[in-house]
């Protein structure tokens, strides 16, 4: 079976497939700021609702966002973790692509912007069109991103398409067609995964960040190598208070 995990949203998503894309278990539970916690337990009970156990696990799957620094990371390394402990594959999903996914599969025409959210009055934005593939290849095709945007910066014709994702509950006023999910489905996510591993491409677990984390060092990284340089080095004065020199 097929273990998928996304933390790139507003969910914390699980599911488990068979190789045929049938789903056997899922968990969704939202919480944005509760992945660190919940992302092993929701493995855990995904794990016992299919009455598996990691043994049984020959793929995982694991959204690359574009997502949060630190729930992205925790999603993405313990992905990697679970693929190591068991010798098995991971393979790598844009989690926009997952979102796209579940609304074609529902019966979504035409084109599609997905827009989730960015934090700092932005959204990721991605849009994609409706493929005329045969039946083995994915319904959809991206057309363009993901990126990063303040919603009302978006090109006006992609402002007006159905929207999938949390952007236009955050900006209705740019984004004022939603429409399909709001939050990755592991289960789509998964799906993702098996149809391009039946194709034989390449799915990187690279995560899309699109921006520096929103942590960051308060003093340069040049200026603290210099401080512990002059530490090291014998013989260096420093400055004392009122400017006075200590030997």
């Amino acid at each position: 079976m097929l273990l998928a995990l996304d933390t790139s949203t507003s969910a914390v998503a699980v599911a488990l497939l068979d190789l045929d894309g049938g789903l056997l278990a899922q968990e969704h539970v939202v919480d944005p700021r509760g992945t660190t916690e919940l992302l092993a337990p929701l493995v855990q009970r995904a794990l016992a609702a299919a009455g598996a156990t990691p043994a049984d696990v020959e793929l995982v799957a694991v959204g690359t966002g574009p997502g949060p620094f630190t729930s992205l990371r925790v999603g993405i390394v313990t992905a990697r973790t679970f693929a190591l402990a068991r010798s098995v594959p991971v393979l790598g999903v844009p989690s926009h692509d997952a979102i796209a996914h579940e609304w074609y599969l529902a019966g979504g025409r035409g084109p599609l912007l997905v827009a989730t959210d960015a934090r700092r009055k932005e959204v990721y934005a991605s849009v994609y069109a409706q493929a005329a593939g045969d039946e083995s290849a994915l319904p959809w095709q991206l057309t363009r991103g993901p990126l990063v945007s303040r919603a009302v910066d978006l090109p006006e014709g992609e402002r007006v398409l159905p929207t999938a994702g949390r952007g236009p509950s955050l900006y209705p006023e740019a984004l004022a067609n939603a429409d399909g999910p709001l939050d990755v489905s592991a289960a789509a996510l998964g799906g993702v995964a098996l149809a391009r591993h039946r194709l034989g491409l390449d799915q990187p677990t690279d995560p899309l960040y699109l921006r520096r984390p929103d942590a960051t060092p308060s003093v340069p990284r040049s200026a603290i190598g210099a401080q512990r340089q002059d530490e090291q080095t014998p013989g260096t004065a420093s400055a004392g208070p009122a400017g006075a020199t200590q030997q």
